[in-house]
């Protein structure tokens, strides 16, 4: 792989360390040096620009790219959603996110498909399905509809949102298949949900001694457990039973806070579905009764957020985008910007982000050795957080060492 030098950008280095104006060397794909190297080679003017590491978004839903109700209603071709979700995974990238969680939506297909290079995307993380319980969050089919026909919605590996469980046996069933189709971690939605039909934010769902079930198979394969948890009760049973990881959060009160950092389990807010469902929950593919259901939800997240952070809990960034909007993915780190520092916002979006999801060392800071992720953005978004929002203000996207986007 070439070597090359960036030159003449203003290094944020995602460490939460001030800005420094140092060059970056590249070569086979890792950051070889800072500083005047004085190699030879290419060497990329990024004068004017800022870089950052390759932000991190740590709860995306790739497999959720097409309307949502039309997709869980057979209205759209296995093509079409194909074609929405790579699209969506080309535009992850422009955005300069070079890594993701899928928190659910996508089959094993689609991670190996993007890391083969036959499409554009950044690098996937998968829990494959989501795990949920009968008549829980993460069911979209009709009231009708038998549980037992859910599975039919999914296109083997392509899409697969999320499979039921009835008790602890078939949830270990179900968790070994998820692993056998490729998951690198496991999700379990454990209260009610924003975007759900038979479930309230109040509900809780699983037992602790199901939770468990979940973890000590993850363990068993060096991994972990992240939940989806609105209520502190749901929270408190995931944190009992080992989960590592929060979605969401948004009515987490102090005790909760405190019970999470003792146990070293993090918390990935997100904050731009909900404005998106505010705003228009048409543009998702999704009726009104999804804007009534966010309703107070960004308030509470809000003052959740600011609960943790002063617990001292490591704190994530995630978007949860879902429908055919997700090109502004970085308007979680805009939102997030002006409830904490931009610094904080960044540090968030990739040092933390990477620990959360178990790349610590090879992605999330630009320091020699790791993998040349970076971002060169059109301006300086740590003074002016709005650059983080619109995907032209990412001039040069390097994903692994390579240039996969160059607007110069």
């Amino acid at each position: 792989m070439a070597r090359f030098e960036v030159v003449g950008a203003t290094v944020v280095d995602g460490s939460g360390r001030d800005p420094a104006d140092v060059d970056v060397t590249v070569e086979d794909g890792r950051i070889a040096a800072l500083g005047t190297s004085g190699a030879h080679g290419e060497r990329l003017d990024a004068g004017g620009l800022t870089m950052t590491p390759g932000l991190i978004d740590a709860h995306v839903h790739l497999g959720l790219s097409s309307p949502i109700q039309p997709q869980f209603s057979f209205q759209l071709s296995a093509a079409e959603i194909a074609a929405d979700i790579f699209a969506t995974a080309g535009a992850t990238l422009d955005a300069g996110f070079t890594t993701v969680r899928d928190t659910g939506g996508i089959d094993g297909g689609v991670v190996t498909t993007i890391a083969k290079g036959k499409v554009r995307g950044p690098r996937v993380l998968s829990c494959g399905p989501v795990q949920c319980q009968i008549g829980g969050h993460g069911y979209y089919g009709a009231a009708w509809e038998p549980t037992e026909l859910w599975n039919s919605h999914h296109i083997p590996g392509l899409a697969a949102l999320s499979t039921m469980s009835g008790n602890a046996d078939e949830l270990r069933a179900n968790v070994r298949e998820a692993f056998r189709r490729g998951a690198s971690f496991l999700k379990l939605c454990v209260t009610g949900g924003v975007v759900g039909a038979h479930d309230r934010l109040t509900d809780t769902q699983f037992t602790v001694e199901e939770i468990a079930v979940a973890v000590q198979e993850a363990a068993a394969r060096g991994t972990y457990v992240t939940v989806h948890a609105h209520n502190n009760e749901g929270i408190r049973n995931a944190v009992e039973a080992g989960a590592r990881c929060v979605e969401h959060g948004t009515d987490i009160d102090e005790p909760t806070a405190i019970l999470m950092a003792t146990h070293g389990v993090a918390l990935v807010p997100t904050f731009a579905v909900v404005e998106h469902l505010l705003h228009d929950p048409a543009q998702a593919g999704l009726d009104e009764s999804a804007r009534s259901r966010a309703q107070g939800v960004r308030e509470r997240m809000t003052r959740a957020l600011a609960t943790a952070k002063q617990a001292g809990v490591r704190i994530g960034l995630g978007s949860d985008l879902i429908g055919p909007a997700q090109h502004r993915r970085g308007e979680e780190l805009r939102l997030r910007a002006h409830l904490e520092t931009p610094m904080d916002t960044l540090v968030s979006a990739t040092k933390t982000n990477a620990e959360i999801l178990g790349l610590s060392g090879q992605v999330g800071v630009i320091a020699p050795g790791l993998q040349a992720d970076l971002v060169l953005w059109n301006g300086n978004p740590l003074e002016d957080p709005a650059l983080f929002a619109d995907p032209a203000n990412a001039i040069v996207v390097v994903q692994s060492g390579r240039v996969v986007k160059d607007l110069r």
